[in-house]
């Protein structure tokens, strides 16, 4: 990996300069004199009778970077700044709860949220003031910072009061806004609401479920998945297949390095906004991991392991966890690291083959992207035309268009590689690697692929080994040797999740036992007994304004939407029914909630999926190594089986078989010898056994359609 430093460590500046996160120290030598959230903020605002002037992004926020060249490094909005108010500056990645909850405030009083965040409040941390990037000088209707910042100054000193009635109408609306009681248990009724949702909602020309600026949601994918093998509703697949098309071909897609940019500034999915964060490569792998399963579309495949190979070569550190983003930004300008003009081509490919190259990605001498940064005649690369279709027009057979495509690309990824890369924030997020974890073993047992597992259980025994406390409780974020910031509700559910697809692929009962052993941290720091669900913060950690809780399913799923899911596994695995009792609470809490617009709750809705069932436990006894057993594991890793809980009991292994039997106790009974053989279980009651992998997968189809 080259250029991974994210600047500013070395230099002088303000008091970020000490700060370890990437954001914070990106502002470091900014003329304004900001200040880390922290108490010494708070204590000076209340000293000098000041509000605070809160500014929230993150390190590859091209936003962010633009209001920090216009306005943060402006000595005329600096002194302003400095002279009227108190500044803080907070890193989203590091402080989500900061982060949701502001966020929270800015949709009510601006109709919208985005990044950069821009607060202005009370001492007390209560806020009257909500936007999100705002220019230096009056932009149209845009105030601009040199406008506004004197208005709410002169506000603070002449309107006082009103100000501070505002700031408490809106604080007392965050703090009632969790206390609805619970309500019926969800059914599959919710599910349905979901799905007609998302069909009115569905783009049927380029896919997707909105206009233009156009976000992946894998999570709405995968619960269309459910909803289609549940119900045998070839809509809900077809919307998956035409949305997972249309983003593999776009632009959106790096089709030379791999991965996928945050999202399209456009409905065809074509113009990306070019910042790739980690979070996304984690939830698509998943979408198209399951896809495969769903399709069998080799495309699917292919589509997963290049975004493997660009995880693994470009977003893992040194000791195996993962990275959290890569800039939009880079010399030349935004996306500029990603394009090409046809001159270009001809350089690295020769005449033939940029003109194959320019056929195959749509890339014109005139160019098919512009910006003010971009000089003309620059493309993205995206494809129109399928394979097939190619094949017709350039008259080449199939398998040697393939070759001359990768070839293309093969050369393309060598002459980008001598570019100088965009930045990388290269802190490492609990939260997000624990989403790569789990997508990278769904995609090793159902492709069978070794670096996969590898590479998830390298990253799980670093969260597990350098960002846990020796009394259980996690961090959230590590970056250059140092682990900060107690962990957050996001944290405990994706690791709950990470180590149950860890325990499908490996079979080693001791990810089991870790995410029980999560599990009941989680519970005894964030549960909410009284009325259900998780709180955000944990009850020993300091809540930014109120100690709020999630279910809304944005750019990642929300804690509680996982936990559920999470929850109903381990009663699976485990046959202890008080993981599931939290769980239906849980889901009675927020139901109401999810009502008012299921669709917007789609990782949700995989867990009320779940939770409606059919489910069933599938135990295959035998030694994981054997060919019998592998066999049989095919079977049912070659189906899609989202609800399928899976357990092997090995034979020979007497310690690991005891080791899982101590947390499924009902494997006791399952004989395992030299003969292999898999078991359907339902509650207590498991089938006759089956030896022949054909049969097994007959009966896994049956018992689904029965269901």
């Amino acid at each position: 990996m080259q250029d991974r430093e994210p600047g500013g460590e070395g230099k002088k500046g303000n008091r970020l300069s000490r700060e370890k996160s990437p954001y914070l120290l990106q502002h470091a030598e900014n003329p304004v004199d900001w200040f880390p959230w922290g108490e010494e903020a708070f204590s000076r605002a209340v000293r000098e009778d000041k509000p605070i002037f809160l500014s929230i992004g993150y390190a590859t926020c091209h936003w962010c970077h633009v209001m920090a060249h216009e306005s943060f490094e402006d000595p005329e909005v600096a002194e302003l700044l400095n002279r009227d108010f108190v500044a803080v500056k907070v890193d989203r990645e590091e402080r989500p709860d900061i982060d949701s909850t502001y966020m929270q405030v800015c949709q009510m009083l601006a109709g919208q949220g985005g990044w950069p965040l821009t607060i202005v409040m009370t001492p007390e941390k209560k806020p009257f003031f909500a936007a999100t990037y705002i220019p230096k000088e009056r932009r149209f209707a845009l105030f601009g910072l040199l406008d506004l910042l004197p208005r709410i100054t002169k506000a603070w000193r002449e309107q006082r009061g009103e100000l501070l009635r505002s700031a408490e109408s809106i604080t007392l609306v965050l703090e009632t806004r969790d206390m609805a009681s619970a309500g019926p248990e969800p059914d599959a009724a919710l599910l349905d609401e979901g799905y007609e949702d998302l069909l009115l909602r569905f783009d049927p020309g380029y896919g997707g479920f909105s206009g233009a600026p156009k976000f992946p949601t894998p999570h709405t994918l995968l619960f269309l998945l459910r909803y289609w093998k549940r119900t045998g509703k070839k809509r809900a697949l077809d919307m998956v297949v035409k949305t997972l098309d249309a983003i593999r071909d776009g632009g959106i897609h790096d089709h030379v390095g791999g991965g996928f940019h945050r999202y399209s500034t456009d409905a065809q999915w074509r113009v990306p906004h070019f910042e790739k964060m980690l979070y996304d490569q984690a939830l698509l792998l998943m979408a198209y991991t399951e896809a495969f399963q769903a399709t069998g579309n080799d495309r699917y495949r292919e589509t997963v392991m290049s975004t493997v190979r660009y995880v693994l070569r470009d977003l893992t550190s040194p000791e195996g966890a993962f990275l959290s983003a890569e800039d939009a930004d880079s010399p030349g300008g935004e996306g500029a690291f990603y394009l090409w003009t046809t001159n270009e081509l001809e350089e690295f490919l020769g005449k033939d083959d940029a003109a194959l190259a320019g056929r195959v990605f749509n890339a014109r001498k005139e160019g098919n992207f512009s910006s003010p940064e971009s000089p003309a005649g620059e493309n993205i690369l995206y494809r129109t035309l399928t394979d097939e279709a190619l094949s017709s027009v350039t008259g080449m057979p199939a398998g040697e268009l393939a070759g001359r495509i990768t070839s293309v690309r093969e050369r393309l990824f060598a002459a980008r590689g001598k570019r100088q890369r965009p930045r990388c924030d290269d802190k490492v997020l609990l939260d997000w690697n624990a989403l790569v974890i789990a997508a990278l073993a769904k995609a090793a047992r159902v492709f069978g692929r070794d670096e996969c597992r590898l590479a998830a259980e390298r990253a799980m025994d670093f969260l597990l080994t350098r960002m846990r406390t020796d009394n259980g409780r996690l961090w959230h974020r590590y970056r250059d040797g140092e682990c900060a910031i107690m962990a957050f509700a996001d944290d405990y559910a994706f690791l709950g999740l990470a180590l149950l697809e860890l325990y499908e692929c490996t079979f080693d009962p001791r990810y089991l036992a870790e995410a029980l052993a999560v599990m009941k941290t989680f519970r005894d720091h964030f549960l909410d007994n009284e009325n259900g669900g998780f709180f955000f913060s944990a009850d020993d950690a300091e809540a930014p304004l109120v100690r709020n809780k999630e279910i809304y399913d944005g750019a990642v799923p929300s804690a509680n939407s996982v936990a559920c899911e999470v929850l109903l596994r381990l009663s699976r695995f485990t046959g202890n029914t008080e993981h599931g009792e939290i769980a239906a609470l849980l889901a009675r809490s927020f139901a109401g909630r999810v009502r008012e617009s299921s669709s917007a709750f789609c990782w949700f809705l995989c867990a009320i999926e779940r939770a409606v069932g059919p489910s069933q436990e599938i135990v295959i006894a035998g030694d994981r190594e054997s060919l019998a057993v592998r066999e049989l594991l095919a079977a049912v890793h070659s189906r899609y089986l989202p609800h399928c809980t899976v357990i092997q009991k090995p034979a020979s292994d007497k310690e690991r078989a005891a080791a899982l039997a101590t947390i499924a106790p009902f494997t006791w009974d399952i004989p395992a010898d030299q003969h292999a053989a898999a078991y359907l279980c339902s509650g207590t009651t498991c089938s006759v056994p089956f030896t022949d992998p054909g049969l097994l997968g007959k009966e896994l189809e049956r018992e689904r359609k029965n269901g």
